[in-house]
């Protein structure tokens, strides 16, 4: 992660309907759970935005306006950006079943963009034991 300096966490639009995305955020400002690889000393840059809903297809639109955007006005290439899938996208949690999309989701990101993936972004310890004990299924 050492070459990376702009993060991109995508959440559920379904989701963000009533969650604030606060456990996301702090998770990042801690550098716990899935950003826990980020050096906590490092000036790196965040965006948060929302799939568009399902399908998810907006997630391509806006990843392909944000990537011109940074290399036309600040000489940002695209290996140095990340996207995290957040959580309530990736795991199943009390928000909701994992996004039945998601595979969508890491081929518009992954083979269309060519960008940089990781699914997660807050690690919930009460969610971990419920996975644990086979009550949620991812």
């Amino acid at each position: 992660m050492e070459n990376k300096n702009y993060i991109v966490i995508v959440q559920c639009h379904i989701v963000k309907e009533r969650c604030s995305g606060y456990f996301c955020e702090a998770a990042f400002d801690q550098r716990s759970g899935e950003f826990s690889a980020y050096p906590k000393d490092s000036s790196l840059r965040t965006l948060y935005f929302t799939c568009g809903g399902c399908c998810g297809r907006a997630t391509h639109r806006k990843l392909t306006n944000l990537l011109r955007c940074l290399k036309r006005k600040e000489g940002i290439e695209k290996e140095q950006v990340v996207v995290h899938l957040s959580t309530c996208i990736t795991k199943d949690n009390f928000h909701a079943p994992v996004c039945p999309n998601l595979d969508y989701l890491k081929t518009l990101v992954q083979e269309k963009l060519g960008l940089d993936l990781i699914e997660g972004t807050k690690v919930s310890e009460k969610s971990e034991k419920l996975r644990k004990s086979g009550k949620y299924k991812k």
